[in-house]
Order: C-alpha cells, then structure tokens, then sequence
C-alpha cells in the first residue's frame, strides 16, 4: 500500500528508475543523497522521506545495484560507495510499518552481508593494486564502506552476532596489510563497545578464531598500529567477558601468552593498556576473577531463588487478594446491615412515638367531644368512671408485670419440681387406689371452683343490675322537678325501686312513638335518638297495672 502525502521528489524519481536502462540506474539513485542531506537530520519530514523511499523500492534497488559486478556499474567505486552512504542511511531510522518482518528478518541481513562482500572485493582490488594514489582510493573506498556497516549495526544492534558470525568478516580481519586489518580491528573495536554481549552468542569455533586472529597480530605484527589496535582490543574482550578471560588464561592454546606479553617492548602510546592486559593474566588477577565469578555465580542463584519465591508469592497473591476483598466486602455488607437495621429500628421507634401521639391525640378528642355530649350533671361521674378504668388498667398491668416477675423468680424451682415428679412417676408407678383418691380430690376442686365460678358470675350480674338502677334513679332525679312543684302522684313514682324504671321506659317508648308520628317536616335537622318532653298526662298511669320486679302489689 503506497503511503499517502509522498514527497514529489520521490515518486518523481521512482518513476525516472522504472523507465530508465539498467546500466543508468545506479546513477539515478544517487539523487537520493541530495534529498537525505538537504532535509534536516533527525526532522519527522526525513522519517516521512525514508518510508516513501523503502514503500517505492528504492532501497531494494540499491541493495540490486550493490549485489552486482562493480565494473559494470557507471561511476565505479564512487558510485558503489555512495550507495553504501545512501542504503545505510535509509535504513537507519526507518518504520517499515506493515512490511516490518521483510525488512527486519530479509533486507537488512542481505544489506549488511552485501557490506562485508563488498569489503573483502575492495580488500583484494586493494592487494591487488600497483599505485599509491589507487590504493590510497581504494582504502579511501572501503572506510566508507565499513562506516556505512557500522551505522547500520549501531542502529540494528540484531545484526551483530551474524555479522561476527560471517566468513567474509573473519576474512577481512585476517589480512595481512596494515591499514585494511587496522580498520577492520577498529570497526571490531567499535561494534563490540556497543554491544559486547553478541561476542558470546557466537559459535566457539568462531569465537577462538577471531581471538587468534587478535593475539596473532598482537604478537607477531611488527606495525605498532596493529599491536595498539589488537592490545586495545583484546584488553576490551577481556575485561567484558570473564570467560574470555578464563580462556585466554588457562586454555592450552594461549599457554605463555603472559610470558610473551611481557617480553614486548611496548612503545609509550599503548604501554597502559599492554600493562593492563598482562596485569588481567596474572595469577592474582586470575584468583580475583575467579572469587568474582563465585559470588556472581552465588547472586545468581540468589536471584534464581528469590525469583522463584517471588513468583511463588505471586501465585497465591490472587487468592489472598481475593480472601482480603471478600473479607472486605463481608464485613461492608454487615456493617450496612448494621446500619441499615439501627436505622430501620429508629424509623419504627419515631413511627411508634407517632402513633402514640396520635393516639394520645385522638383520645383526648373523643375525650373532648364526650364532654360536649354528655350533660353537665353526668360530668363528674364521667371523670369518675373514666378514673376508675384507668386505674383497673394500670392495676391489671401491675400485676402482669408482678406475676411475670414472680413466675420468673419461681421459674426454676418449677422447674425442679417437674423433674422431681418426673423422676417420682418414672422411679414408682403409682398403685390403682391413689390414682382413684387423687382423681376424686381432682373432681371436687373442680366441681367446687365451677360453683363458685357461677357464684361469682351471679353476683357480678347482680352488681351490674344495681349500677344501672342507680344510674336509672340518679338520671331521674335530676330531670325531676322539685317537690314544691311536684304534681299529682310524680312523687309516687319514687316509692319503690322498679317504679323509676318503668318510667323512664315508658317515656322513651312515648318519645319514639311521637318521634315516629311526626310529620316528615318536623324531623328536618333532628336526629333519630334525640329525646323531647312528654306531657305530664301522658305519663299518668297506673303503676300498678306493670309487673315490677323485686316489689309487691300495695
């Protein structure tokens, strides 16, 4: 998918390279350079520039170029060289973003091999050739070659351990000639200071060749720019890794290396580092490393088991985190419970102090209105009446609470009791005749509470009656005129005890007759119960004719 926004000089170019010969080709991508050096180094508009180049094949075009006969390229070296300038940069920097796997895992790889072949092509024109000014080209030529690998690696650090890896590296530093190893040593020099830890990743055989190569040219080369380089680098290789140390000191293969270290007459440029190198491969040293190496080994077991018990904690930090949020959540849910429970009680505490004051309320209504109703005279046998019941409630709830009490205090000797009778009936069986007798003694207590029971009853009833007879006779003399205006026989009519009563029902049994009798227009605004006065000669009769209970005949 081709990006969208792409510099003008890009799909200009790209489309100049698709119509062009082959042989023009090389030429052409070298426009590339002045694109990259006119656009600011580090800018989002050069990142921008880099993925239309890669979308466009245009890097895969100088890998092509790069890969093929450089005598049958226009421009030579030059142009290969400065091709090398442009598919380093290009590929510096650079998000491939969906194509990322054909970029990391085939393009760079093939573009850093193409490096180290085109190295060892330059190595031998370099061997090869008679004059100063072309060797001096040529070398010229292949330290930008180096460079543009090295600022490949130092961006893609991955490519590291297969370039150490490649025969046509390990060819290139075993050369002979001064300047070609001395760049290639330094280049070494420089990739392992970036990442030293690829050394170790790479075969042993290979590993052992190239520290061959470096102890070689250490001792045998007379160039002191080689021994400088190699001292430099070795000391580099030794202090970074103490396997390497170890294998410098005690493998077969570098036995006496120490002893010809010493014999070396270094010159002062590199002295320090020469006396460094020899001072790591003395027995001293050597023991240090060897102690460094058992404590490294002992942290790391450390950290392998502390690693192991932190993963061990881990693995149940889920379930304890678990139990501590159930815990939480239960102890929540009780304490909302709580709270929801005192504040529901207080709701229904305030609801009953409500009621209550209601009720209270109302009471005192009806109180009131029964006051209103009932007639003047009655009033203080209302009180009366009203006191009395009062006081049968507060006493039938004092005795409540009393026998409560008692029934408490005397529940556990109860309880002793039923247990001792229970004990008694299981131990002995009660005979025939004392099953009988307790029987009768039963009967009696119970024929004797049922007679006095109706006795009780009686008089109760007995009560009632002469409560409503006073009632009857109280209510009668108050609407009784008095005796200076007593008529007739009105006096008579208090003679005997039943005499009031049967005048008072008389006269209510003459008001809802006359009540009833009454036209539909006189009853407008009156209610059905309301009593009005009765003629005196209608309530003249003869008592005597009534059956009055409880009296005779005069």
């Amino acid at each position: 998918m081709k990006p969208i926004g792409t510099d003008p000089r890009i799909l200009s170019l790209a489309a100049e390279v698709a119509k062009s010969p082959e042989q023009n080709v090389p030429v052409i991508l070298l426009k590339l350079k002045e694109i990259i050096n006119n656009t600011p180094l580090g800018s989002s508009e050069l990142k921008k520039i880099k993925q239309d180049i890669y979308c466009y094949d245009l890097i895969q075009y100088c890998l092509l170029v790069l890969s093929q006969d450089c005598s049958r390229i226009q421009g030579g070296w030059t142009t290969i060289s400065q091709l090398t300038q442009i598919l380093s940069h290009c590929c510096v920097g650079l998000e491939p973003g969906e194509d990322a796997e054909e970029f990391y895992s085939e393009l760079l790889p093939s573009a850093a091999e193409n490096f180290l072949v085109l190295g060892r092509r330059l190595q031998t024109c370099f061997i090869n050739a008679a004059k100063g000014e072309e060797k001096d080209e040529l070398l010229h030529f292949f330290q930008i070659v180096t460079d543009s690998l090295f600022w490949l690696l130092g961006d893609h650090v991955q490519l590291i351990q297969s370039v150490l890896q490649s025969d046509h590296f390990l060819h290139l530093l075993q050369t002979d000639n001064v300047q070609i190893g001395s760049t290639v040593m330094t280049m070494l020099q420089s990739i392992l200071q970036i990442n030293s830890g690829d050394l170790l990743r790479i075969e042993g055989k290979t590993l052992h060749s190239i520290l061959d190569e470096v102890v070689f040219k250490l001792l045998s080369t007379p160039s002191p720019v080689i021994r400088h380089t190699a001292t430099k680098l070795l000391l580099l290789m030794a202090e970074s890794h103490q396997e390497i140390l170890i294998l410098l000191r005690l493998s077969a293969c570098y036995k006496g290396l120490r002893s010809l270290l010493n014999k070396q007459e270094p010159g002062t440029e590199f002295s320090q580092e020469l006396r460094q190198l020899i001072g790591l491969l003395s027995p001293k040293v050597y023991q240090e490393v060897e102690e460094q190496k058992l404590h490294q080994a002992a942290c790391l077991i450390q950290a392998y088991w502390k690693g192991f018990q932190t993963r061990k904690r881990l693995k149940k930090l889920p379930s304890a985190v678990i139990t501590l949020q159930r815990s939480f959540r239960s102890k929540r849910t009780k304490m909302l419970l709580k709270l929801n429970r005192q504040k529901e009680e207080e709701d229904q505490r305030l609801q009953l102090q409500l009621q209550r004051r209601r009720a209270m309320r109302l009471s005192r209504e009806l109180q009131l209105n029964m006051l209103e109703i009932v007639h003047p005279g009655q009033v203080e046998k209302y009180n009366r009446e009203i006191e009395d019941k009062s006081a049968l409630i507060i006493q039938k709830h004092w005795r409540g609470y009393r026998e409560r009490k008692n029934f408490h205090q005397q529940k556990p000797s109860l309880t002793e009791h039923k247990a001792a009778v229970t004990l008694q009936r299981a131990g002995s069986p009660m005979l025939d005749v004392t099953s009988r007798e307790l029987h009768a003694q039963a009967q009696e207590r119970l024929q004797h509470y049922f007679m006095g029971r109706v006795l009780e009853e009686r008089a109760q009833q007995h009560r009632e009656a002469l409560m409503a007879q006073i009632s009857t006779n109280i209510e009668q003399l108050l609407k009784a005129p008095s005796l200076k205006e007593a008529e007739g026989k009105e006096p008579e009519l208090f003679l005997s005890r039943s005499r009031p009563v049967a005048a008072k029902a008389k006269q209510a049994h003459l008001t809802t007759l006359k009540h009833i009798q009454a036209p539909w227009w006189k009853k407008l605004g009156e209610e059905a119960g309301d009593e009005s006065d009765v003629p005196k000669d209608e309530l003249s009769v003869e008592l005597g004719t009534l059956f009055i209970g409880g009296t005779k005949p005069p």
